[in-house]
């Protein structure tokens, strides 16, 4: 040992509305293979918070058998395909009634092609469902303004997209994402777009607090092996930006000292 103290998760801990997370990775149960598969992807990832689209799960057959085969996580089910703030907070109350949870992550959709969120309906949404006691985390834009707006709407945390949803593009607008990262009052998860192990490390440098993934790692030809890359790039990231990089310039600085050369 050389007396520097290592950090541990416990000391570096994810905190959203209280709870304190190991694990800053994020991690969706849609579109794999099989479920057997989806399981096991996601003990590799590590994350400790599993989504599901409420309106998608059928708690009778085949979504039974997900939350079944997770017991043990913490579920985040969301209101993936709703166009307006009454269908997104009628999935909500469906969700808290179905799962026991009061944890929902808010996505209404306004362009069906882009995925973009609808911001108007978006912040009603919200407002509404932080009134009515739960814990929200909204899928939006990578705009600073809509993001603080959410925060100050009491949003848990606010989760602006890598890029679109399953394009696998990464982070198409940095220099947004370092501004919010650096503003927000809440933690900042990116969410959607993330396409292997290198954007979650650009995601995590950038300064964001987790990342939320599914398509990446479920549509990858090995979802366990990606899942475990994923879990690997969240960390990395995250004590990349904790350490700080080099300012980057534009000529070459030697690393050995120059003075006392051989022949010098």
């Amino acid at each position: 040992m050389n007396g520097h103290t290592i950090e541990t998760a416990a000391e570096d801990a994810l905190v959203i509305a209280g709870v304190s997370l190991g694990s800053r990775l994020l991690i969706g149960t849609a579109g794999y293979p099989t479920q057997s598969i989806m399981v096991d992807a996601v003990e590799a990832s590590g994350a400790e918070i599993v989504t599901a689209s409420i309106r998608r799960v059928s708690l009778q057959g085949h979504g039974s058998d997900t939350v079944r085969r997770l017991k043990g996580y913490h579920f985040l089910p969301n209101t993936a395909g709703c166009e307006t703030a009454r269908d997104a907070i009628m999935t909500a109350e469906l969700a808290r009634e179905a799962l026991d949870t009061n944890w929902i992550k808010v996505e209404v959709i306004g362009d069906r092609e882009t995925l973009y969120p609808d911001v108007a309906e978006l912040l009603e949404a919200c407002r509404h469902l932080v009134d009515d006691g739960f814990v929200v985390l909204p899928y939006c834009n990578d705009d600073p303004v809509v993001c603080q707006r959410l925060a100050d709407i009491g949003c848990a945390a606010v989760m602006p997209m890598g890029s679109l949803i399953g394009s696998g593009m990464g982070v198409a607008n940095p220099a947004n994402l370092e501004l919010i990262c650096r503003r927000a009052s809440v933690p900042v998860i990116v969410d959607a777009g993330i396409g292997t192990a290198s954007d979650a490390v650009v995601a995590m440098e950038l300064g964001a607090a987790g990342c939320l993934l599914n398509t990446a790692v479920a549509k990858a030809d090995d979802p366990v092996r990606m899942a475990r890359a994923m879990r690997h790039a969240v960390e990395a990231g995250r004590l990349a930006h904790l350490a700080g990089r080099i300012p980057k310039r534009g000529r070459a600085e030697p690393s050995s000292p120059q003075l006392g050369l051989v022949g010098s």
